[in-house]
């Protein structure tokens, strides 16, 4: 029997339908940018949701062909923090026949965690540090290689960044200083490791990875365990904000749909590899979606 996860984010909603032997099925993503407009109003903007709701039938579609009837629905961010939720959940849940659990920062976290251990059995014994850059927030996990000692989510991702600070394409001098005094501020009073592997996981990390590989074809397996000096996470941000948007749709390994807000997400990468002071940074196309998928095959199995 298939198993089907569905993450609501702030900038894309994914679809994951996996096997009972946790293969992939479908994995698909899709953005409904429904972080929007968001840092600024408060609320979902018409748009955002409209174009989200779409996605949410050809989801019901792609589901009906797999023969599911309930999914397993998460949302991070953006419903958290808008207060016109429901107007997008209402409608949504009708479409996808099962209810949105709008999970706190702190159970985002830990099924960040989750994927990755899943995802890197070698890392057991290792002390490190996961850091799941999102559209609306990031969360950074501290694990001493057997348990997950700290989770935080701080409200600074992609979308939210990109919006706040960089209003010229591209960002001028000023504005690129302020993304930077920005993040710096979320992180300073955080109580993080030193010397420690940092993994990177979701769309800004997995973004990055296949910048470096120069992937002209998405692929999960070649972008999940590459490896990557901090040195070069750090060119690639300022060359990122150094381009226009045009700029960098035209770069091999960018989703057109990221191109306005990767460089943002990027920097909180650059920023968080420099006060962990890693050695390396890893990244897993594995985020929450496949935490949530292990738990949900694990019940099954023992139910």
């Amino acid at each position: 029997m298939n198993t089907a996860v569905i993450d609501i984010g702030t900038n894309t909603l994914l679809l994951l339908i996996v096997d009972d032997q946790l293969q992939r099925v479908v994995d698909l993503c899709r953005f409904g940018r429904l972080g929007k407009g968001l840092d600024a109003s408060g609320n979902l903007a018409a748009d955002a949701i409209s174009k989200s709701l779409d996605i949410c039938r050809e989801y019901r579609r792609v589901m009906d062909e797999h023969g599911i009837t309930a999914p397993s629905i998460i949302a991070t961010q953006a419903l958290r923090e808008a207060k016109n939720e429901a107007e997008f959940v209402t409608p949504a849940e009708k479409l996808l026949g099962a209810p949105i659990e709008i999970i706190a920062g702190a159970r985002e976290a830990e099924l960040a965690y989750s994927s990755v251990a899943y995802a890197f059995p070698d890392l057991a014994g290792t002390p490190y540090v996961v850091v799941d850059v999102g559209g609306g927030s990031t969360e950074l996990i501290v694990t001493d290689g057997a348990r997950m000692v700290s989770a935080v989510s701080v409200p600074i991702g992609a979308v939210r960044l990109t919006e706040r600070h960089l209003k010229h394409d591209p960002p001028t001098h000023a504005e690129i200083t302020e993304l930077g005094a920005d993040i710096d501020r979320h992180l300073a009073p955080l109580a993080l490791p030193i010397h420690v592997p940092l993994i990177g996981t979701a769309g800004t990390a997995t973004t990055i990875a296949a910048v470096a590989l120069g992937l002209t074809t998405y692929d999960p397996d070649r972008v999940t365990g590459l490896r990557l000096e901090p040195e070069r996470i750090a060119v690639l941000r300022d060359t990122m904000l150094a381009a226009s948007t045009a700029e960098r749709r035209a770069m091999a390994g960018v989703e057109p749909q990221r191109a306005d807000v990767i460089a943002a997400g990027i920097a909180i990468y650059a920023r968080a590899l420099a006060r962990v002071h890693a050695p390396v940074m890893i990244t897993c196309d594995r985020g929450i979606r496949w935490g949530l998928a292990h738990e949900r095959v694990a019940a099954r199995r023992s139910a």
